[in-house]
């Protein structure tokens, strides 16, 4: 019944019916598999490099590198967590830069005793402040990784295993399978491991390049809808020109659970301090404040000000969760007049391309040691920016909501945004036009027909 109701609505708002029968096929085939695919980077994905470095008597030592390509989707702590499925009856006998979680049943083992004999062993990183003599280059961040763009240089980890009772050869090795990533909870999706050209590696005088014995790959997607079921941010509209606040739409990101009292946190109860933790302590099962939309994270666009030859849009991106800090967040916003941003004032800035002739979306960030932390829910739970944009003459125009976001992603996750005929309209907009009786009555008899139709 929503889909007929939006194709009603529509209707309403003078899109012709080539529009309004397309906006209702597309509302049929929502949350089908290729919504993993993301169209702001098609080309993003974690790949998990596997380098042997030299043979052992009954096996290998390897390097084991995880790359962050995605350009705005990073991995925030408690970090990666990496699994794998032991192709024959190797076991892990020492590791450096990480560690598994489990050591297994090394029971048939007599002096040495490996790391770990699991057959699906599962790996961490270390902490920050490990011993230097249990670390190598790349590892010891706890498992957090920054995306490609905000910081290329801690956009990958590395560990290094030594694995007995295996190949010790390039033939006589068997590559693991069944690879998964974690990062922290579910969403990510791993290929086969395909045996590639050895990684060549470049001395630090530059006058050497060495390679490993043999490498393999593993290449992993993520997809919103494997990492949680339901939305984890929505967005909100205003104007200088409208009075009306467009609000994140009501249970954007869930409904509140009246029957059972806890469900979310009143900031106007007496009892808040009993129940939210101490600032600086981050707790991964959310909780958040009551609202109407129950997001964790809300992120508003108001169009602010308007001069002969510019316009001026501030950001607002507002934190209710009060067991969350954000740290190194990131917004991705999609608008066609970012190819003539002016001036962003305390953000980062950088235009993201993927389809390279057409310059409309744009990856924000905060500064470091400035905003770049976005607090738990409260006082201080909030940062905000201002953009300003040069007009367009050929395309700018406050009507039908085009000064509005096309599409805001928050730390890689897209929100819901609020429907296109809720956005503030000019004070002379069509949304102040009376509808006769008769066009309710035309409009449900030509959905009802289309719908007969399409059964």
């Amino acid at each position: 019944m929503s889909n007929l109701f939006l194709f009603i609505a529509r209707s309403f708002f003078n899109l012709s019916s080539f529009s309004v029968l397309l906006l209702f096929l597309l509302s049929l085939s929502s949350f089908t598999a290729t919504e993993a695919y993301d169209p702001l980077d098609p080309n993003g994905n974690i790949t998990i490099k596997w380098d042997i470095m030299s043979w052992t008597a009954d096996g290998y030592v390897a390097v084991v590198t995880i790359f962050n390509f995605q350009q705005y989707r990073h991995i925030q702590a408690p970090g990666w967590t990496l699994g794998w499925k032991w192709s024959k009856k190797e076991v892990i006998w020492s590791m450096m830069g990480g560690q598994t979680t489990e050591q297994g049943d090394c029971s048939r083992f007599k002096g040495n005793i490996p790391h770990c004999c699991k057959k699906d062993p599962t790996v961490v990183d270390l902490l920050p402040g490990t011993p230097y003599n249990q670390q190598i280059a790349n590892c010891c961040k706890g498992g957090v990784l920054n995306s490609w763009v905000q910081d290329p240089a801690t956009a990958a980890s590395s560990f290094q295993v030594s694995v007995g009772q295996a190949g010790t050869t390039n033939k006589t090795v068997r590559v693991p399978k069944n690879f998964t990533l974690k990062a922290p909870g579910p969403g990510y999706t791993c290929g086969p491991a395909k045996i590639v050209k050895p990684s060549r590696f470049v001395t630090a005088d530059k006058r050497r390049v060495t390679q490993a014995l043999m490498t393999w790959n593993v290449t992993c997607t993520y997809s919103q809808f494997l990492a949680q079921k339901t939305p984890t941010c929505c967005v909100s509209l205003s104007s200088f020109y409208n009075e009306t606040i467009v609000p994140c739409p009501q249970c954007a990101c869930g409904c509140q659970n009246t029957s059972q009292p806890g469900s979310c946190v009143d900031p106007k109860a007496p009892h808040i301090a009993s129940v939210v933790p101490s600032t600086g302590k981050n707790n991964y099962a959310p909780l958040v404040q009551c609202t109407s939309h129950m997001c964790p994270v809300r992120v508003h666009w108001h169009v602010k000000l308007n001069y002969k030859e510019y316009w001026r849009v501030k950001v607002t991106i507002t934190n209710f969760n009060y067991n969350m800090n954000y740290t190194q967040w990131n917004l991705v916003v999609q608008h066609p007049n970012f190819d003539n941003l002016t001036q962003i004032f305390s953000f980062n800035y950088k235009s993201l391309t993927p389809y390279t002739a057409i310059n409309d979306t744009a990856m924000l960030w905060g500064v470091k040691f400035f905003n770049d932390l976005l607090s738990q829910a409260g006082q201080l739970g909030n940062v905000q920016s201002e953009l300003l944009f040069r007009k367009d003459k050929a395309t700018f125009t406050f009507e039908k909501g085009w000064a509005f976001a096309r599409r805001i992603y928050f730390n890689g996750d897209n929100c819901v945004m609020p429907p296109p005929d809720a956005y503030p309209w000019l004070p002379n907009g069509s949304s102040h036009q009376l509808i006769s009786t008769l066009s309710l009555l035309t409009t449900l008899l030509a959905a009802m027909a289309f719908l007969l139709g399409y059964a």
